[in-house]
């Protein structure tokens, strides 16, 4: 109940609606239980069992209120008949008895309508925050979980806490009530007979919650698979062209049905369980309506201590119990249910992310003096990729990073940008250490360029807003000229709203990786990284790119990870790294004249 606890407090916002259901609710039972005892006058009436009473009865307390319904009822059908006689008074019972069903079916959907409010908003609510929390979470959490777990969290889970917690607040005051007020009707009618029912209704729930007791726990097999197999779909659909490709169609699809053969294994278990709720609460409820039979029979037949239409409607409210008592013993099947997705998704919410801004970071404005790197040391999980490794980079150089792979190239960018943070040392802006500031600010400053080109189903226009939200079309069209992409971009069928595919698969390479450059144009950052921005394109994408990354680092501050040696000759210092550590740093012509890495780099390129 800790999970329901948390995720009710998304209901807060909805407390209006609440009420207003809780009100409703307090109608509904009422009336569902008025609209059985208003039968009671009219099966007197029609078995011709009023009896004589001629003055006007007068409540003597809550002990006697079924005395008093009785006499007050025999009293008004006398009285009715005399005046209007038998058929008449029938056709008043009956509109009595319509009228209160209707009633207690008007406040039954309005009930339904305002709980549907509450419902909506806090699924809303809470996958607003997921989202929120997906995002917030560093890139290393990602590099952990499976992308199809948290997708699986999102939707599928978020939908059974609905289905099944939520559920339960229609249940908290409608059935309890209905369950109240028709004991009270069942007491004023017999409570002899009343307290009998009572000694096999707690039999009954001890039986019910027996069967229940394994849900959660296969309900959690189910969602976790649920979660496996949707990451499964999201890496093939990421990775259609190698699975083809190789021909792996027929590994694929064999890890995909033995995940979906353990999710039909595990939802038969859960669902045969779930479904044994109700028909075991139901048989139970008949088994105690056939005792009810017998003993009230006897009351009625032998003893003569209950009238036969008090026993057909006191008949009527036992049965009235069943449903409520139903729909409460599966609300608890589904708690156990929901309890497990709660706790999935709870998990996410709960989770803290490890790269937070300081409580008194500041925010940076603008970038005056130099990038320092001091010392910094890296792992990212048991071996060091970066080891005491210091860089200064001066306001307006470009300082471009080579080595092999897995030298820790890229891992340098990823802790400027702090995506990740350094286990020791410091990187430190215009003397700022970038723990001290905030993200945003720090962020603000920079412009990435990431090897694989990352865009989104959307226009160009879209894509490149994403840098800078409020951005004309004017100056859209002038990054795109810089990044040499307005060239192709002019050409499209809507030009700048042209939508461009899922990750911009309508573009080729080169054309995807200008339009990454141009984002970077119109953010216009004083401090650009470009990891290897030119590894993946053929050499006239190269040359067009390269003129688009030359145009962009003028009069800026550059860090550039570079898999082409090519494209970096011009920069102001070029640092040659192996495993985490600088072999050798310098201007491209000194490097060849050492004749030590970076001359052995430069030939197997120019070799290749």
């Amino acid at each position: 109940m800790n999970y329901f606890k948390k995720i009710l407090r998304y209901a807060i916002p909805y407390k209006s609606y609440a009420w207003l259901n809780i009100i409703s609710n307090i109608f509904y039972a009422l009336f569902g239980t008025l609209a059985f005892v208003s039968l009671m006058p009219m099966l007197k009436v029609l078995f011709g069992n009023t009896e004589k009473v001629v003055a006007k009865p007068s409540f003597q307390g809550l002990m006697k209120i079924g005395d008093y319904f009785e006499d007050y009822t025999n009293y008004y059908a006398n009285k009715s008949i005399a005046e209007s006689g038998e058929l008449d008074t029938l056709m008043i019972m009956i509109a009595l008895v319509i009228g209160t069903f209707l009633l207690k079916n008007l406040f039954g959907y309005l009930a339904m309508f305002f709980i549907t409010f509450l419902r909506n908003g806090v699924l809303k609510d809470l996958r607003n925050d997921l989202y929120k929390k997906t995002i917030d979470l560093p890139v290393s959490f990602y590099s952990e979980k499976r992308k199809g777990d948290t997708i699986a969290r999102i939707t599928s889970d978020v939908l059974e806490i609905q289905h099944s917690f939520l559920s339960i607040l229609e249940l908290i005051v409608r059935e309890p009530l209905m369950i109240l007020f028709t004991i009270i009707a069942m007491l004023a009618i017999s409570p002899k007979l009343t307290l009998f029912v009572f000694i096999f209704i707690p039999l009954s729930g001890f039986i019910i919650s027996r069967i229940g007791k394994s849900l959660k726990r296969h309900s959690d097999k189910v969602q976790q698979e649920q979660g496996f197999f949707l990451s499964i779909l999201e890496e093939t659909l990421g990775g259609l062209k190698i699975i083809k490709g190789f021909n792996a169609e027929k590994i694929f699809n064999k890890r995909f049905e033995d995940s979906t053969q353990r999710f039909f294994k595990f939802s038969n278990i859960l669902l045969n369980r779930q479904n044994l709720a109700s028909p075991t609460s139901e048989f139970l409820g008949i088994v105690t309506i056939s005792i009810l039979l017998w003993y009230g029979g006897s009351m009625v037949l032998i003893e003569k201590t209950l009238p036969p239409e008090s026993f057909i409607i006191y008949m009527g409210l036992a049965y009235n119990i069943l449903t409520p008592a139903k729909a409460i013993s599966k609300a608890s099947y589904n708690v156990k249910k929901g309890n497990s997705a709660a706790e999935r998704v709870l998990e996410i919410l709960e989770t803290e992310s490890s790269i937070k801004d300081a409580p008194d970071a500041i925010e940076k404005e603008g970038f005056t003096q130099n990038v320092n790197i001091e010392n910094i040391s890296f792992k990212y999980e048991d071996e060091w990729v970066l080891d005491e490794f210091t860089l200064n980079v001066p306001k307006g150089h470009t300082v471009a990073l080579v080595g092999q792979s897995g030298s820790g190239k890229s891992t340098i960018a990823n802790l400027v940008t702090r995506f990740y943070d350094v286990n020791k040392g410091a990187i430190i802006i215009d003397g700022v250490n970038i723990k001290d500031m905030t993200q945003k600010s720090l962020r603000s400053l920079l412009g990435l360029v990431t090897q694989d080109s990352i865009l989104f189903n959307d226009t160009v226009k879209g894509n490149l807003k994403v840098a800078k939200e409020d951005a004309t079309n004017e100056e859209i069209i002038e990054a795109l000229k810089v990044a040499n992409a307005w060239e192709f971009v002019e050409g499209l069928p809507l030009g700048i709203d042209t939508n461009i595919g899922d990750s911009g698969n309508k573009l080729s390479g080169g054309q995807k990786q200008r339009l990454s450059i141009a984002r970077a144009v119109l953010k216009n950052p004083p401090i650009m990284i470009l990891d290897e921005a030119t590894s993946a394109l053929d050499t006239e994408s190269e040359r067009l790119v390269q003129d688009a990354l030359e145009n962009m680092m003028k009069n800026r501050t550059s860090i550039v990870i570079a898999h082409r040696l090519s494209t970096i000759q011009n920069a102001d210092m070029i640092v040659v790294l192996a495993k985490g550590k600088i072999v050798e740093q310098g201007k491209h012509q000194e490097l060849l004249a050492k004749k030590g890495m970076y001359y052995s780099l430069v030939e197997m390129q120019s070799l290749s």
